[in-house]
């Protein structure tokens, strides 16, 4: 038996207790039903799809200050395609870029930070969203702003750490599917630590056999009744992780409390610039006020995120809602829960 068919056989032969297991990367939301993976398991294995995806849960208040910031304060938003038609309190980026707002989908922080240097008239302002795997790029596009003189490049951030949500999801879950791209970054030991609060999981790659694997070690593990910490992704994880990006990072950032789309204001789990790097904080160089969002009342994106509901339990769910027509962030981004149950057609 290969890899794949002796995962399949401890999975589809496990025949226990009710295992909930939360894959909290939007990647893995999307592989395993991309392969087909949750028609696999048994009744008493369940899969939440949980909080991994950066676009779903930014607030709808940061949507709200981008376009601010290109509507009325006369800026070039640079963004990642996924955070233009996510929806805001009133109007999305498409919206505003359709009444003349100059917004550009870049690729990488580091598009963002030449188009301001090609752009010397124009006052850029990156979308610094995502967690610990692509915090760092936008460290490194500051670093590099910073070396060529510019002063029209800045930063909107939203960017976020895992641990807090991993502490505020464990009453959900009996066992995470840890992001193998934000471990290879900041190592093993936040999972170390959730292993001490009597919480379990393991760390996933993204191949079939890889996420069966992990699924497989998560039912195995089970059955010995105690908690439980495996890295399944040795490969590309340490211990360590990655000394250089995370010192990147503490260089040019601190923590900061953040709100999450369903979850709240999480303490210390956002990342900021550090008060010496303001002159690049776009909410300081454009003074920026203090907007509260206001959320569409019919969408339960932030009930699908903490595992509290399907996405077709949403009374708006392929109705109102579809990927053409998101009323939510959990069906604008390629990684949302939302849009992976509409792609692949889940019943």
């Amino acid at each position: 038996m290969n890899a794949i068919e002796k995962a399949r056989s401890v999975i589809e032969s496990y025949d226990g207790p009710p295992i909930r297991i939360m894959e909290v990367c939007g990647t893995h939301t999307h592989e395993i039903f991309r392969q087909g993976i949750r028609n696999l398991l048994p009744e008493n294995i369940r899969l939440i799809s949980g909080p991994g995806c950066p676009v779903c849960v930014t607030p709808v208040s940061f949507i709200d200050e981008a376009v601010m910031l290109a509507l009325e304060k006369g800026c070039t938003v640079c963004t990642f395609g996924d955070l233009v038609r996510v929806p805001g309190s009133s109007q999305s980026l498409q919206t505003a870029r359709g009444k003349g707002a100059a917004v550009k989908v870049v690729y990488s922080p580091a598009d963002a930070e030449q188009y301001a240097r090609e752009h010397p008239q124009e006052q850029v302002v990156f979308l610094s969203v995502g967690f610990e795997t692509t915090t760092p790029s936008s460290c490194i596009a500051l670093q590099s702003a910073m070396e060529d003189g510019l002063d029209n490049f800045s930063l909107l951030t939203a960017n976020k750490t895992m641990p807090a949500a991993y502490r505020a999801m464990m009453h959900t879950t009996d066992a995470y599917l840890y992001p193998g791209h934000v471990c290879a970054v900041v190592g093993t030991g936040d999972c170390l630590e959730m292993l001490r609060m009597g919480m379990s999981g393991v760390v996933c790659g993204f191949t079939p056999a890889e996420l069966l694997t992990a699924i497989a070690v998560i039912v195995k593990k089970t059955r010995e009744g105690k908690p439980f910490f495996v890295n399944c992704y040795p490969r590309v994880v340490t211990d360590a992780g990655s000394p250089q990006a995370v010192a990147l990072v503490e260089k040019y950032m601190e923590p900061c409390d953040s709100r999450w789309r369903g979850i709240g204001e999480l303490a210390g789990s956002g990342m900021k610039l550090r008060g010496e790097f303001a002159a690049y904080d776009a909410r300081v160089k454009y003074s920026l006020p203090k907007i509260e969002g206001r959320e569409n009342k019919a969408c339960r994106c932030g009930e699908v995120l903490q595992g509290k509901c399907t996405p077709q339990q949403c009374p708006v769910y392929g109705k109102a809602c579809t990927p053409e027509h998101p009323v939510g962030a959990c069906m604008v981004s390629s990684e949302g829960a939302c849009s992976a149950w509409y792609l692949y057609k889940r019943s």
